[in-house]
C-alpha cells in the first residue's frame, strides 16, 4: 500500500449527518432510560384509536400533561409515519380547544421540521440521484425551488393528509429550511386547529352537534376557496 495515498477527506456535510445521528440515538436513548416503556406507549396510542384510553392517560400525568403530550406529538411527527389525530383530538378535551389547538401545532410542527431535517440529511443523495432519473420528479424539484414556501403551505393546510409523505418530498426538494419552517408554522395551524376541533366535537357530540355542523360546511368553504386561489397563483406563475 502506498504510504503517501492522500487519507480520504470527511465533508462538512458528512460529520454533520454523523453528528446529528450520534446526538438522535443518544437524545433517545436517554428517553428510554429516564421513562422505561415509554415508545411502546407512544405506539399503542398511536395506533390503537381508543379515545378514552388516551384521554385517561394524558390525564394521568397530573401537572406534566401538556409537556408529556408535546414530547409524544413531537416524536409521533418526527417518526412520519404514525398518526396523530388521535393526540391531537385527546388534547382539545383534556386541555380545552385552543390550548389544545395550539400544543397540538406547536408539537406537529415541530415534530415535522425534525423529521425534515433528519430525511435531508441522511437521505438528500440517495434523493438527488433518484430525482435526476424521472423527469416529472425533476420538474417537481424545480418548482419547488421556485415556489416551496407557497406549495408547501398549502400542502401542510390539508386535514387528515398523511404527513409523512408531505416531509418526504420536502426533504428531498429543493426547498429551503428557512421556507419550509415558515410554511409548516402558517400551513399546520388551520389543519390542525380543524382536526382538533373537529375530533373534540366527535367525541362530545352530544354537546357540540350543531357547531360541528357548522364548521364542517364553513371548512369545506375555506378550502373550496384556498384551491382556487393556489390554482389562480400556480397559473400566474406559469404563465
Amino acid at each position: 500500500m502506498n504510504q503517501n495515498q492522500e487519507k480520504p477527506i470527511v465533508s462538512g456535510e458528512t460529520k454533520i449527518k454523523i453528528v446529528s445521528v450520534i446526538l438522535l440515538a443518544i437524545l433517545l436513548g436517554a428517553i428510554h432510560l429516564a421513562v422505561p416503556g415509554f415508545y411502546s406507549q407512544i405506539w399503542y396510542l398511536a395506533t390503537a384509536g381508543n379515545m378514552e384510553e388516551i384521554i385517561e392517560v394524558l390525564r394521568s400525568y397530573g401537572p406534566w400533561a401538556m409537556l408529556v403530550s408535546m414530547i409524544i406529538d413531537i416524536l409521533i411527527n418526527a417518526v412520519g409515519f404514525l398518526p396523530s389525530i388521535f393526540l391531537s383530538t385527546a388534547n382539545g378535551v383534556v386541555f380545552g380547544l385552543l390550548p389544545g389547538i395550539i400544543i397540538s401545532w406547536l408539537a406537529e410542527t415541530i415534530g415535522v421540521v425534525i423529521s425534515f431535517y433528519i430525511m435531508r440529511f441522511l437521505l438528500h443523495d440517495t434523493a438527488t440521484k433518484l430525482i435526476s432519473k424521472s423527469k416529472f420528479l425533476v420538474k417537481v424539484d424545480d418548482i419547488s425551488d421556485k415556489n416551496g414556501l407557497v406549495i408547501m403551505t398549502f400542502a401542510r393546510a390539508l386535514p387528515y393528509f398523511p404527513s409523512g409523505i408531505i416531509t418526504a418530498l420536502g426533504a428531498i426538494s429543493k426547498i429551503k429550511p428557512r421556507d419550509y419552517i415558515i410554511a409548516n408554522l402558517i400551513g399546520k395551524f388551520p389543519s390542525t386547529a380543524l382536526e382538533v376541533t373537529v375530533g373534540r366535537d366527535v367525541v362530545m357530540l352530544q354537546t357540540h352537534m350543531e357547531r360541528l355542523g357548522i364548521i364542517i360546511i364553513g371548512a369545506a368553504i375555506a378550502y373550496y376557496i384556498l384551491w382556487k386561489l393556489y390554482k389562480r397563483y400556480m397559473k400566474s406563475k406559469n404563465s
